[in-house]
């Protein structure tokens, strides 16, 4: 018996399989296009079908016996559809510059804070509910004619089972989801002027929905008796994957984007959340919440510099057979000493900043820079940016109730024994790196086996998938280094800021 995964990503879908002992198989990946320009942001919802029938078929063929697969999913996107499930347009995603004035319309009427004391967040246009109000507005025939509007969890649920359910997490992200009471806000739909009927039923994250339809086992070559599950949101997936279900433990996703996901106990202090831009999510766990802090640019920033500045780097490590990245950690500690910070400057707002300043205009910064500077001394410049920004949002973080004790990390950054040891000393808290890169698609899988009888419950399946390789201890004489310098780059961007 086998378990699945199905993540849906804004470009693309996968599909990983694991045993019934939690072992990684294989998976499957089929991308779809996006489409971007000034006016809008979109993806056309039936090539994600597409893609996932792709993914799902070719690992039913390798694999007849799968049990379960738990579907995940990027957030915010929503599509309307008639009673079928057939789209009635291209789904806008989170980045759409539409619903602004819907999203402002919706903030005066109830109040910003009001309105995150409600839904968990900070009032904004990515969020779904604006741009709903903004199709009713703009494109009334559409939304006249809908029957339902999925999110893409519950868009793929519904064609896969044809069962309506969305899970609390993923709910969140429309703006419209009372945290406290664990559904739809009436009220919001009300003043939104959205039906709230045509939205799915919300569920505790990691509901199973039931077995597949006739027609999505011929299309797939699944067994009819195959269960779909709701998982979550990509991000609540990542941390479950990642072994965290209590406040000691936050989980560190050191991808692409650099995201710290701490864990509540119960509701964390509304104010201080809202004033950081962090959003409040409910987790797998009933009572307990989640809470994303995150940078845009955390592996990211480092792929550019090694993309940009490190061309001879990149041969001179070619000939010694090391990965780039191996070779200016190695050159850096030769030239400058392992226990040498920088002491260059880097804003990491490459792309903008994130939590807690949540400012698109926010440009980088490197500070600092000599005629003596080397590539290798901005690669770990770059490296230690992105960490002092997490060290800003965990500072930010400690005034809700914030309490963490440990971080348990995933993604192809922790597989960087120098980065993660400088996390450690940094934030001043052991950091155990994680086998998986891929904690969002573990998560699923767990869940799914919980669902499938394949596990007893999260402390099993954390036994069988959640595999700890390297940790991590602060060292107090780096701790202090940092912080001496930490005390500077904490005035960076207010400094910057107004210069570009």
């Amino acid at each position: 018996m086998k378990i699945a995964g199905l993540d849906i990503g804004t470009t693309g879908c996968k599909c990983t399989v694991f045993d019934e002992q939690g072992r990684y198989l294989n998976k499957a990946y089929k991308d779809y296009p996006v489409r971007r320009n000034v006016s809008g942001h979109e993806v056309d919802v039936s090539t994600i079908m597409d893609g996932v029938y792709a993914v799902v078929a070719e690992m039913a063929k390798d694999y007849p016996d799968i049990a379960g697969i738990g579907v995940t999913s990027f957030g915010e996107t929503f599509v309307m559809t008639d009673e079928n499930g057939k789209p009635l347009h291209t789904a806008m995603l989170y980045t759409d510059p539409r619903g602004e004035e819907e999203c402002k319309a919706l903030t005066e009427k109830f109040g910003a804070r009001e309105l995150a004391g409600i839904t968990g967040l900070r009032a904004h246009q990515m969020y779904s509910i604006s741009k709903m109000m903004w199709i009713k507005k703009n494109r009334p025939e559409i939304y006249d004619a809908a029957a339902y509007i999925f999110l893409m969890e519950d868009y793929v649920v519904y064609h896969l089972t044809g069962k309506r359910q969305i899970d609390y997490s993923l709910a969140t992200r429309t703006m419209a989801f009372d945290i406290k009471k664990l559904d739809w806000s009436k009220e919001i739909f009300e003043v939104a002027g959205i039906d709230v009927n045509k939205m799915s039923k919300t569920v505790p994250t990691g509901t199973d929905a039931g077995v597949i339809t006739a027609e999505a086992a011929e299309k797939t070559g699944l067994a009819p008796s195959t269960h779909i599950v709701s998982i979550s949101h990509d991000q609540v997936s990542a941390a479950i994957g990642a072994g965290a279900f209590d406040s000691s433990v936050a989980v560190d996703g050191a991808g692409t984007v650099e995201c710290v996901t701490p864990i509540y106990d119960s509701i964390p202090n509304i104010d201080a959340m809202y004033d950081g831009y962090f959003s409040i999510v409910p987790y797998v766990i009933p009572g307990k919440y989640v809470a994303y802090a995150f940078s845009y640019t955390g592996g990211a920033l480092i792929q550019w510099c090694v993309d940009n500045l490190a061309k001879d780097e990149k041969r001179a490590a070619a000939d010694r057979d090391l990965s780039v990245n191996e070779y200016l950690e190695k050159k850096y500690a030769t030239e400058r000493g392992e226990e040498n910070p920088s002491n260059l400057l880097i804003l990491p707002h490459f792309a903008g900043a994130a939590t807690p300043y949540m400012d698109t205009g926010s440009k980088g910064a490197i500070l600092g820079l000599t005629t003596d500077t080397t590539v290798a001394d901005i690669y770990r410049g770059c490296m230690e940016g992105v960490v002092y920004e997490m060290l800003v949002n965990t500072s930010a973080l400690k005034k809700s109730g914030c309490k963490f004790k440990k971080l348990n990390a995933t993604g192809g950054g922790a597989r960087s024994g120098e980065w993660m040891q400088m996390k450690a000393d940094m934030l001043n808290v052991p950091i155990t790196a994680l086998k998986t890169v891929d904690a969002g698609t573990v998560g699923s899988a767990m869940l799914t086996g919980i669902a499938t009888g394949v596990f007893k419950d999260l402390n099993d399946a954390a036994e069988h998938m959640v595999e700890e390789t390297v940790e991590y201890l602060p060292r107090k004489e780096m701790h202090e280094k940092y912080m001496h310098i930490f005390e500077r780059y904490a005035k960076v961007y207010q400094v910057v800021r107004p210069l570009v």
